[in-house]
């Protein structure tokens, strides 16, 4: 015995159409309603979820038009957009059932009807709303999903000053299509920002991509950054789009913009100032549309003075800059990023740890972090995976020094100038030549650094 399937109303003035038709469904559905007032379809829709709904064209007020059934077809939509109605009507042409469709029937019946005919249809129909179903479900699945990932500022936290001014600025450009470029150090956080500026950005419901150009070899640059056509080198077995073009409608971040070469930093010059790239082994340029965001953790500003950065796409990539500060200069930070993480992966590894001690605390707090955010967030995972404890204490930290000093020095000399050469020295290596934070650990404003280093040739 076939198992029936389906929900079905039925709605027609005539109390022997429905007759016939509950009479020859039974056998087929687990559930047909009928009704001869169509006033009552929105309390019988409120009721169930039917999978078909058969709706007569014609009621009593008007014999052929079909106007009637085009007013309860808009009211079913409007209560279920994804209802399947199909239309029963003796009066049926081409020109109805075009009108029909468009208006949102997915088919159509006439009277008197072949009961084959009619069984495939309902089943076809039946299918049709199994499908849209899935696809709702799916649709709003991906919603929350989409939801959850671009939930603004998501893993983006801090209470520091010096973070709450990238969040305000953040708020102020996120929405225009201005060139963004952020500076900071490896690990502080450079694509959250990328990230936070698509989410909060008119561009949000398009796509965001990413490019490491670090990790993209030189010869491969324009392939994978414009794409290219079948044909257009050995291993070229069909057109392959580029990044460009794919992030076409959204944002792209070009992470790590610093590492280009000058050849590959021109061809990127083009492709910005024209709006435009053409694929490898074409001659057809490509419009596109994107919000440009980069980042570099390298002094930018010195590649330029140096002649190994393009001062022309600097211009072009830096209408706003966004630099993120490195965890030492956001202690403040430190407690809300470790709760953050701790929850993070004690559900994720399923541990009891609850908290930290204020000893494991005060070890953070006195290290000097230089991966950052991404250390931090490292050693509290492996803490978390090793800890048997509902707190982390110190010992759970394996951190490679103690504390933010600058490394003890061997004095060959107690001539003033020398130790302070030494000093200064030791803290430009340790900050890789940036001068607001050599600056800030010698406790000196940037004009007098400046002439320290004149004065000792550094």
């Amino acid at each position: 015995m076939p198992v029936k399937t389906g929900k079905i109303l039925a709605i027609d003035d005539n109390e022997d159409i429905l007759f016939s038709l509950k009479l020859l469904l039974k056998k087929h559905v687990e559930l047909i309603h009928t009704e001869t007032d169509p006033n009552k379809i929105p309390e019988l829709m409120k009721n169930e979820q039917y999978d078909v709904i058969f709706l007569d064209m014609n009621f009593t007020k008007d014999a052929i038009s079909g106007k009637e059934g085009y007013y309860w077809l808009e009211k079913i939509l409007e209560i279920d957009p994804n209802a399947v109605v199909i239309f029963i009507t003796a009066y049926g042409d081409t020109d109805k059932t075009v009108k029909a469709i468009k208006a949102g029937a997915t088919n159509f019946v006439l009277k008197p009807w072949q009961n084959e005919k009619l069984l495939a249809t309902l089943s076809s129909g039946i299918k049709l709303r199994r499908s849209r179903k899935e696809t709702t479900k799916l649709k709003n699945k991906q919603k929350e999903l989409i939801a959850q990932i671009n939930q603004p500022m998501k893993d983006f936290i801090g209470v520091s000053s010096g973070m709450q001014g990238v969040f305000n600025t953040i708020k102020k450009v996120a929405s225009t299509d201005a060139s963004i470029l952020i500076l900071g150090e490896n690990g502080t956080g450079k694509e959250l920002v990328a990230r936070a500026l698509h989410q909060n950005s008119l561009r949000k419901d398009d796509v965001f991509i990413s490019v490491d150009l670090g990790s993209i070899a030189e010869t491969l640059f324009e392939s994978e950054l414009f794409g290219h056509v079948k044909g257009a080198f050995t291993d070229a077995n069909k057109d392959k789009p580029g990044r460009f073009e794919i992030a076409s409608g959204g944002s792209l971040f070009l992470d790590e913009i610093g590492n280009l070469s000058l050849q590959m930093q021109a061809k990127l010059l083009t492709v910005i100032e024209r709006r435009e790239v053409t694929r490898v082994g074409s001659n057809k340029p490509i419009p596109i549309s994107i919000r440009l965001i980069c980042a570099t953790n390298s002094d930018i500003y010195k590649l330029v003075a140096e002649e190994k950065f393009r001062q022309d796409l600097l211009y072009r990539i830096n209408t706003v800059e966004i630099h993120l500060p490195p965890l030492r200069d956001r202690l403040d930070d430190i407690p809300v990023l470790t709760e953050h993480f701790l929850k993070q992966y004690a559900k994720k590894y399923n541990k009891p740890v609850k908290g930290i001690t204020r000893g494991a605390l005060k070890t953070l707090y006195e290290y000097n972090w230089p991966g950052n955010i991404r250390e931090l967030q490292h050693a509290i995972e492996r803490a978390i995976i090793m800890s048997d404890s509902v707190q982390l204490s110190e010992d759970d930290f394996l951190l490679s020094m103690k504390s933010g000093k600058v490394d003890d020095l061997e004095l060959n000399t107690y001539n003033l100038d020398s130790v302070e050469k030494t000093i200064i020295q030791k803290v430009m290596d340790k900050y890789n030549g940036n001068i607001s934070h050599m600056a800030k650990e010698l406790g000196l404003t940037r004009t007098s650094l400046y002439r320290r280093l004149e004065k000792y040739g550094l």
